[in-house]
């Protein structure tokens, strides 16, 4: 199963996404929540709007393979 196919991805939206990688959710992210939070972050591009500190960790998590293109 990818990231994109899991209920974590499918419920995310841009506010959770943020919350779960900056870590200001009311609740510690799973490995799951906090995989698809960048996921997210990256296949809707909001990445793109934020600060550079959100870009550079979508390159990281590229080039590590652990969110997919």
């Amino acid at each position: 199963m990818t990231i994109r196919e899991t209920e974590e991805y499918k419920n995310m939206n841009h506010y959770d996404a943020c919350a779960f990688a900056e870590g200001f959710a009311s609740e510690e992210p799973t490995r799951e929540q906090l995989a698809a939070s960048w996921q997210y972050i990256y296949d809707t591009g909001l990445y793109q709007t934020l600060q550079g500190w959100y870009g550079r960790n979508v390159r990281d998590l590229l080039d590590a393979g652990l969110i997919e293109e």
